[in-house]
């Protein structure tokens, strides 16, 4: 690894949760306003993640620490890995052992919550993670690889050939970022008989952490999103800033639905666009 890309991946590691907590501090003030309210300052995620810090560390047992400390790793792991420009598959397996310990921290303790949070937030990778897949054998087919380098390399958009399955990885990364209609296993609208879900037995410097993790989650995810069209700077944040509006609108328009409605609609839908995207695909090649 040369000097460059050593120097990226910490640049990556630093602004990463500064870039997600603005994020989320855009979107609780876009909430506010939707919901008819002036909403707190765009930096109150901030303010919010210094005041847990500072609170006394309070857990149930041992295993949450450990949980939480590997679910922060392997999110920041994920955004040095795409700053590294490595394997999309790569990058997948470790979101995905990120999120397996998130499950375990909310099952190691006896709250009936959380341990209904741990198994919504399975079915809720059983939704998602195979449309993820589905999205990078798609980007394969069209790039012939992988690699994020490779990719970045294609002369072309990428969304103007996939412009379906791109919209199947806005339906998985909704469910990733748990935001209405499919935030089943933790919620930050208050009208949710859930609520926190797998989040409710944490509290302090621990929950900020998970919250600092959640940022990192938000840059991996729009990052991926920019694959999809890395040959303009122009078209690359209009695609992202149309993507993240629709997600905050569509966040505070729809009522969260039923995990067998999730799992159901999604799987329909989002399998039926891929594979229809597919079809065009291998047709235009002929």
């Amino acid at each position: 690894m040369d000097f460059k890309t050593i120097s990226f991946v910490i640049l990556a590691i630093i602004l990463a949760p500064l870039a997600g907590g603005l994020l989320a501090g855009i979107d609780r003030r876009l909430t506010a306003w939707f919901q008819g309210r002036f909403g707190p300052p765009i930096l109150q995620p901030f303010y919010d993640v210094i005041k847990l810090l500072g609170k006394e560390p309070q857990v149930v047992n041992y295993w949450q620490i450990f949980c939480v400390h590997m679910y922060l790793v392997a999110s920041i792991l994920c955004v040095a890995l795409f700053a590294m420009q490595a394997d999309l598959l790569m990058i997948f397996f470790v979101m995905t052992i990120g999120a397996v310990f998130m499950v375990v921290g909310a099952l190691a303790v006896p709250s009936p919550y959380s341990q209904l949070g741990a198994q919504r937030e399975l079915i809720q990778m059983l939704t998602y993670e195979p449309l993820l897949i589905i999205v990078f054998v798609g980007i394969y087919f069209v790039t012939g690889s992988f690699k994020i380098d490779a990719i970045l390399d294609y002369e072309r958009p990428i969304f103007l050939m996939l412009p379906l399955l791109y919209l199947v990885l806005t339906f998985a990364l909704t469910i990733k970022l748990r935001k209405s209609p499919f935030d089943i296993s933790a919620s930050h609208h208050a009208h949710q008989e859930l609520v926190r879900g797998v989040l409710t037995e944490y509290s302090g410097p621990y929950l900020a952490i998970l919250e600092i993790a959640h940022w990192y989650d938000i840059v991996l995810i729009l990052a991926i999103c920019s694959l999809f069209w890395s040959t303009s700077w122009i078209g690359l944040v209009i695609l992202l800033a149309v993507t993240y509006m629709a997600e905050i609108i569509i966040d505070n328009v729809t009522p969260r639905m039923t995990w067998k409605w999730m799992l159901t609609y999604v799987w329909a839908v989002g399998i039926s666009l891929s594979f229809f995207n597919m079809a065009l695909l291998y047709a235009k090649s002929f």
